[in-house]
Formats: structure tokens, C-alpha cells, sequence
């Protein structure tokens, strides 16, 4: 009896072994990818659809499933069969709206010249030719309607002939146009400028379409900044996200509503950014989401009405993940999504009342219950300004310390997106912690969920404080006696490859190697090229040939990383996109080219086929190949 119990317990301890592993790139791209689609007409029913990365096609292939809302068992579904309510029927069921291209200009040279039509030029008088990985041309996105039974030849577009985006480009989609409550007006988002004054302004508007005099109003027209993501209420106010400052795309972001004439800042007092929102069943309040301390939670803000009352803002989650989208109101609940640095998303249903979670969907958990997961530790360093800052530390699964770990310094993009509990398919700390990496995420100077004060101060100051907010948070875990000080290295992308960029000017011998992905070298010749020049106009105090404005040359000059590039003595892998027109191509080549004559091992890794990210599938195994074998190398 005895031996049959040791045989037995051998057996399942070496089944336990086998079955946990350590997280790689390759079972990275086997995670499948949540998104949720919305409820049912009853309310029951979550429609939901999940993509896995297809490595043979370089592709992805789509499932739909759906589950009640209260959680049990899935039901594989057709596309078809997804019943989710139409948000672009009129409420009255007459009309259906949607959205497709418009020409308008004629940029091609193919269209300007009839007889050569196997030319490829095209021909630019103003700016705004290119925008994210796309070139202009000439062709507008336009908001349609039509009868429900009509053709769609018979639609009207409500934009005739207007060269303007709606939804907006590059990123906008049917959620950037409504219905009013009585079927009688659409609202729209368009930013109505073009040329220069589209490339250097984020005046995005929110307008009134009436359909029967089919007139347009402007119904933001006195605010200069963002306004975007237009909602109504159960109770017919208007709600929306608006930005105040012009040009800048990281302002503080406020809630509005707008009723019977009365426009009201419900987060005016709140000390931080919205992300996104939900109006309340009743009208009454607004559920949203918001970055906080490293980590992005649900909040709700009351709607007082004609009330004289100042609105309270309420944080209802507290805990270290994200809540990355609220999908809808249940009763005394609220489905949304939710991720960590461990897990993909997920779908949960939040309890108003008890202010828990309880997961709804399981598309990844037999997956991650077979993988060793990274240790995520959360500290405050004191920086050299005094203040407190928050780290994420992710420490290799089964963690010793008593043994000494390469250590990575994660330079966060943006430069004002947070740190939070995101999961990324390409900088994924748990692929890296996984590979028996230390890896350091600073909430340095920029981020928002510190205080919007916190968040505004790195704008014109790229290599001021943000630079000493790095070094403070890598010498701080230095210190720990499990971190190999021989074996540091510096990442990012973005702004976060400008910190690469940068850091290897000034690093004093602290690191002994770097990645850079797409990141900002040569701040003269990226203003000249990038195509948002609102961003570097805001994010640098302007252009770099005005000498009298002491605030741009700083930029162009003290933290330019071209400026300090002869200090150069580490080896750097160079990443960069051939269609990233926000931080375009000459940038990594120009990195890549003054460290091969200054003789610094370094690598270009090139992809002509991708933008300011790694989408592609086999491209993204690649990435991560290559990410690992320069560490392995250099580290």
C-alpha cells in the first residue's frame, strides 16, 4: 500500500511540474483575444468574440460566442447570430446610418492626369498628406443614412462634399456618430480643418445634423480642444469628453453634458483624466474609467440636473489591474473587462453594492493555469525633486533572493499614456520576467493617475526630470542584493526609444545594453517629418528654427539625443517601423547609422510592412526572437 502511495504521489508531482511553464513568445501569440460585443435586447445574454493569432495565415481567425450575463456556459455562434442592438437604427426603426469613403480630391496623379494611368505619383499643395501609415488620398470617410429599406445608392450624405473626416481617422469608428433621441438629428465627431491647420490643431468637434433641413450646427464651436465620444442619456442630455487646450492630445480630460441649453463639467474639480465612460440606466450618474496609482479603476460621477449642487466624483474599484472598458449596466452591476500584466482581458461583472468582481468569461484560464506566473511588486522611490513615484517591480516566476538577476529598465511610451496593469502582445513584462528578467516600470514624470499636474509636467521637458525619474527608480532597485548591477539594461518604445535614445547620451556607465522601437533621435528632423505637428508644437513650445523662443530650442538642442550621440559607448538594437509616420523612418536609421560609425555594437531591425506597432502575426515572433537575442547577447 505503501508503494502504490509513493508511486502515486511521484506520478502527480512530476504531472504538476509538467504542467506549469515558463511564458515565451510563442505561447504568448497562442493567448486568444477578448473583445465584447454588448447584450441582447433583454439583457441576458453577452455577445462576445475572440481572435487567436493564426501563424500559417499571418493572420487571425474569429470566433463569436455568447453567455449570460450572470455567468455560466458559452455557446459557440455564428457572426450572424450575434444579436447585439443596433446602434445605428433611429430609435424611431425608419432610418439606419453608416459610414464609407468619399472622393473628393483628386491627389493621384492617375486622376489628375486621365491618360497615364499607370503613373503612381501624388501631388500635395498643403500639409496633412499623410497621416498614422496611410498617405492622404483624397478620399474622405462620411457619415451616411438612408431609409431602412432603401438602397444604399439612395443614402444621404450628411458631409456633401466636404473634405473632412467622420468618423475621424485614424482610429474612429461608428461610435463617433449617433442618434438623437427622436430620430430627428444625427450627431457627429469631425475635426473640420484641413492642411496646416489639421496637422497642428486638435480642434475635433461634436455637430447636429438635422435631417429635415438638413442644416448643420456646431455644437462645440467655442471650445478649441478635443471634443469627442458623444452619448445620450436615458433622460435625453447629452454627454461627452472634451479637451480644453488646443493642440495638446494629453490635456485633462472632462466629462460634459449639455441639457436644454445648459452645458455643465461634471470632473471641472476632480484632479484627474477620464478614459472612457457609460451613461446609468436612469440618467442620474456616469460610470468611467480612469487611470489611478498605476492602475486604471471604475469611478462614478453624479449628474445633479438643474440641481445647484457640485457633481462628486466616486472611485468604486480598487485593486492591481485594469478595468479596460465598461461594457454595460446591470442591475446593481456593471459588466466591463479587466486586465493585469498576468492576464489578457476577460470579461467581469463588477457589484455596485458589495464593490467586488465576479469573472464572467474563461477564454484564457485552462491557459494561464499551466503557466508559471511573474511575482508584480509595487514600491515608491523618491525622487530627486522629492516627490514619491511609483514602480512596478515583475520579478521572475519562482523568484530566489538570494540569486542575482539581469535587470531591464521599462522607458513607457506615450510620453503621457500610463503604466498601468496593461497586457501587451509585444512589451509584455511577463514574457520578459519569464525569460529570468527583473523588469523596473517607473510611473515617472508624464503619467496620468498622479494628479493632472503630474501628468502636464513632462510637456517641453523630454530630458529634464523625466530623465532623473528613470535613473531614481533603477538606482533605487540597484540597491537590492538579488539585482546584478553588472547586468542592466534600458527599453522602450515610442517616447519610451527617445529615453533609450537618450539615457545612452547620459547613463554613466549604468547600463550595458539598450532596445529602442521606434523612437524619437533627432528631434529637428522628426518635427520636419511627423505628421501630428500639433503633438511636437504643444510637447516642445514650437518649431526649430524660431531662436528667439528659448523653450523650443531646449528641445532641439539640450534634449535632442543627437546632441549628446558621441557620448554613445553601449551596445543598442534599433527597431523601426517603414509605415510610422508619427515617428518616421529616418529616425531609426539615423540612430542605426551613428552607432555603426562610432563603432557601438548595434542591430536595425527593420519592418517595411509595419507602423508605429507590431501587428502581423509572424512579424510580432520575430520582434520578440530578436528582443531576446540581443538581450542574450548583450546582457
Amino acid at each position: 500500500m505503501r508503494t502504490i502511495a509513493f508511486f502515486l504521489s511521484l506520478f502527480l508531482s512530476v504531472h504538476v511540474a509538467q504542467s506549469q511553464q515558463q511564458m515565451t513568445p510563442e505561447l504568448l501569440w497562442q493567448v486568444k483575444r477578448l473583445s465584447a460585443l454588448g447584450l441582447d435586447s433583454q439583457g441576458n445574454q453577452l455577445f462576445y468574440r475572440v481572435s487567436t493569432p493564426n501563424m500559417e495565415t499571418n493572420g487571425f481567425d474569429s470566433k463569436f460566442y455568447k453567455i449570460p450575463v450572470n455567468g455560466g456556459t458559452p455557446v459557440e455562434i455564428t457572426k450572424d447570430d450575434v444579436a447585439v442592438a443596433d446602434k445605428n437604427i433611429s430609435p424611431d426603426g425608419r432610418f439606419k446610418m453608416f459610414d464609407k469613403a468619399v472622393a473628393i480630391e483628386a491627389i493621384h496623379s492617375k486622376d489628375v492626369y486621365k491618360s497615364l494611368e499607370k503613373s503612381d505619383a501624388y501631388i500635395f499643395t498643403d500639409l496633412d498628406n499623410r497621416h498614422w501609415d496611410t498617405w492622404y488620398d483624397g478620399k474622405f470617410n462620411h457619415v451616411f443614412y438612408k431609409a431602412i429599406n432603401a438602397e444604399d445608392t439612395d443614402a444621404i450624405d450628411i458631409m456633401p462634399n466636404e473634405p473632412y473626416y467622420s468618423p475621424q481617422r485614424p482610429f474612429g469608428g461608428d461610435e463617433d456618430y449617433i442618434w438623437a433621441p427622436d430620430s430627428k438629428s444625427i450627431y457627429y465627431v469631425s475635426k473640420k480643418l484641413k492642411g496646416k491647420a489639421y496637422a497642428t490643431s486638435t480642434n475635433t468637434d461634436i455637430y447636429k445634423y438635422n435631417l429635415a433641413t438638413k442644416t448643420t450646427t456646431n455644437i462645440t464651436e467655442k471650445n478649441r480642444g478635443y471634443d469627442m465620444s458623444p452619448e445620450f442619456s436615458s433622460l435625453g442630455a447629452l454627454a461627452w469628453l472634451q479637451m480644453k487646450t488646443e493642440g495638446n492630445e494629453s490635456d485633462k480630460n472632462d466629462l460634459i453634458v449639455l441639457e436644454n441649453g445648459i452645458e455643465q463639467n461634471l470632473t471641472a474639480r476632480w484632479d484627474g483624466t477620464v478614459r472612457s465612460y457609460k451613461w446609468s440606466k436612469d440618467g442620474k450618474k456616469i460610470y468611467f474609467t480612469a487611470p489611478v496609482d498605476g492602475t486604471i479603476q471604475l469611478f462614478e460621477v453624479n449628474y445633479p440636473g438643474k440641481k445647484r449642487i457640485a457633481p462628486l466624483v466616486t472611485q468604486l474599484s480598487e485593486g492591481p489591474f485594469d478595468v479596460t472598458s465598461i461594457v454595460a449596466e446591470l442591475n446593481n452591476s456593471l459588466l466591463v473587462t479587466r486586465t493585469d500584466m498576468n492576464h489578457a482581458a476577460e470579461v467581469f461583472r463588477f457589484d455596485l453594492k458589495k464593490k467586488d468582481f465576479e469573472q464572467i468569461t474563461n477564454v484564457n484560464t485552462d491557459f494561464y493555469s499551466k503557466i508559471d506566473m511573474p511575482k508584480i511588486e509595487k514600491r515608491y522611490v523618491t525622487t530627486t525633486d522629492n516627490k514619491q513615484m511609483l514602480v512596478w517591480v515583475i520579478l521572475p516566476p519562482n523568484f530566489d533572493a538570494s540569486k542575482k538577476y539581469p535587470t531591464l529598465l521599462y522607458a513607457q511610451g506615450g510620453p503621457q499614456s500610463p503604466l498601468s496593469q496593461f497586457y501587451s502582445y509585444r512589451w509584455n513584462f511577463q514574457v520578459m520576467a519569464s525569460q529570468g528578467y527583473i523588469i523596473v516600470a517607473p510611473n515617472r514624470r508624464g503619467m496620468p493617475g498622479h494628479g493632472v499636474k503630474w501628468n502636464a509636467d513632462i510637456s517641453k521637458d523630454w530630458g529634464g526630470q523625466v530623465m532623473d525619474d528613470y535613473l531614481s527608480a533603477i538606482d533605487n532597485l540597484a540597491k537590492e542584493p538579488y539585482v546584478d548591477n553588472d547586468r542592466l539594461g534600458a527599453i522602450g518604445a515610442s517616447f519610451g526609444g527617445y529615453s533609450v535614445f537618450y539615457l545612452a547620451g547620459i547613463h554613466e556607465k549604468r547600463f550595458k545594453t539598450f532596445i529602442s522601437h521606434d523612437g524619437v533621435f533627432d528631434t529637428r528632423t522628426m518635427y520636419g517629418t511627423t505628421e501630428e505637428l500639433f503633438f511636437v508644437n504643444n510637447d516642445w513650445g514650437g518649431n526649430y528654427w524660431d531662436k528667439d523662443n528659448k523653450t523650443a530650442q531646449k528641445a532641439y538642442n539640450e534634449f535632442n539625443p543627437i546632441s549628446r550621440v558621441s557620448k554613445w559607448d553601449t551596445p543598442i538594437l534599433i527597431i523601426q517601423g517603414g509605415k510610422d509616420y508619427r515617428v518616421p523612418i529616418e529616425q531609426g536609421l539615423s540612430a542605426f547609422q551613428a552607432a555603426q560609425l562610432l563603432d557601438i555594437k548595434s542591430k536595425l531591425l527593420y519592418f517595411p510592412d509595419e507602423n508605429h506597432w507590431i501587428l502581423q502575426p509572424q512579424n510580432a515572433i520575430v520582434w520578440q526572437t530578436e528582443f531576446f537575442k540581443w538581450l542574450k547577447e548583450t546582457l
